[in-house]
């Protein structure tokens, strides 16, 4: 467990106390008489034993804190996960400082050891909100625990299928960036599609997405292939997909290199004119605008103008590049100090405040939490132009 306090240490000041003028009363003897007793002088009774002396009480934990609002933050700091899990917590101390504000007191618990045994400590610190985890079988680990200790967990995962019971998730999905692309395709005329997604729980929930947006927008999916993550099966399922040729548009579910490396084996098989477009995970990559191959791509994400703001601010005070993925854990402070307002300091979290419709803002933009518990993004598209990135589509500034 790592001690994260980021409020500043209060100074003790040292009070000097002025020179106090004693006075003192005169004390009249004259006249006075010495009394003997009669009888013997009893004596004084012996003590009936050593004394004891007061022994100090100690609290296990972490002390008490009776000004701050105590808040949990759950992430990987040891394995293979460490630099995102310190890029999480460096953005947290990073929101706080920002903000100047002193009335959160955040502590941040390694969860790569074990992320149930971490949840256990934090709820013994006395911690009324949990921030994070990151994995998704962590959080399936941890719901129970701070479930049963009214406390609710604001998770940096995508998985939907851990939310809800407590459990509310700040994570990109795929299903909101396929569907937010797939719409703006269908505005400037796209009605026919195809789609390369891998095997696996992202490209299952990818697949089902873009059925659904395609069907939604009134278009037609003319073909839908699946590839393992080895070498040769992209190819061979371009090659399957080009006998339902043309398309207008390709969705190509994957990491920016699998994308770019996709695009001329369209090309060869006839479907070089569709356009090709993206998800969310673009946004993570930060070279994706220089792949030529994805030149004229379109992809929807969370808006990377205050990102960049931000990214500069952490390496000024950090020395390294934040992960992208660090952002959540600064609005998950932001949505903190709003909700803050109406939780007085030593009582519990008031949850039914994360389902303010009116929603947060961030540094990725504008969010709420839906009926499922899971952010409701506002996301913009961007366009892979010669080098760069362009906003062809800006995200809504709020619900």
């Amino acid at each position: 467990m790592a001690e994260r306090d980021t409020d500043m240490q209060r100074r003790i000041g040292i009070r000097r106390l002025g020179q106090a003028s004693l006075v003192a009363g005169a004390i009249v003897l004259s006249g006075c008489q010495t009394v003997v007793p009669r009888g013997p002088v009893p004596r004084p009774r012996a003590p009936t034993g050593p004394s004891q002396p007061q022994q100090p009480v100690f609290e296990q934990g972490i002390p008490k804190d009776t000004a701050r609002h105590r808040v949990a933050l759950l992430v990987p700091l040891s394995g293979s996960n460490a630099g995102v899990g310190q890029s999480l917590a460096n953005a947290t101390q990073l929101a706080l400082l920002d903000s100047r504000n002193e009335s959160v007191r955040i502590t941040t618990y390694d969860t790569a050891p074990g992320a149930a045994a971490a949840a256990q400590r934090a709820l013994a610190d006395g911690n009324q909100l949990i921030l994070g985890p990151l994995l998704a079988d962590d959080v399936r680990a941890v719901a129970p625990i701070a479930k049963q200790a009214h406390v609710p967990v604001v998770s940096y995962s995508n998985d939907t299928t851990a939310a809800g019971n407590g459990v509310y998730l700040m994570g990109y999905v795929p299903a909101q960036s396929i569907g937010r692309v797939v719409d703006y395709a269908k505005a400037h005329g796209v009605t026919s599609f195809g789609g390369l997604v891998p095997n696996g729980v992202y490209g299952e929930r990818a697949s089902t997405a873009f059925l659904r947006a395609v069907e939604s927008a009134g278009g037609r999916v003319g073909s839908l292939q699946t590839y393992d993550r080895v070498t040769g099966s992209m190819s061979a399922a371009i090659t399957r997909m080009a006998k339902s040729a043309p398309y207008q548009a390709v969705l190509i579910a994957d990491g920016g290199n699998a994308a770019a490396a996709g695009v001329p084996v369209l090309r060869r098989n006839g479907m070089g004119g569709a356009r090709i477009i993206g998800t969310e995970l673009w946004n993570s990559d930060s070279t994706i605008a220089g792949k030529v191959a994805l030149n004229g791509a379109w992809f929807a994400s969370v808006s990377d103008g205050l990102y960049r703001q931000y990214a500069a601010k952490y390496r000024a005070r950090f020395g390294s590049a934040p992960f992208r993925l660090s952002s959540l854990g600064y609005d998950s402070v932001l949505l903190t100090i709003r909700i803050m307002r109406d939780w007085p300091i030593g009582t519990a979290f008031p949850e039914e405040k994360l389902r303010d419709r009116g929603g947060f803002a961030g540094i990725d933009g504008a969010f709420r939490f839906g009926r499922d518990s899971v952010a409701e993004r506002a996301l913009e598209v961007q366009e892979i132009r010669s080098g760069t990135t362009v906003t062809v589509s800006p995200a809504p500034t709020g619900f």
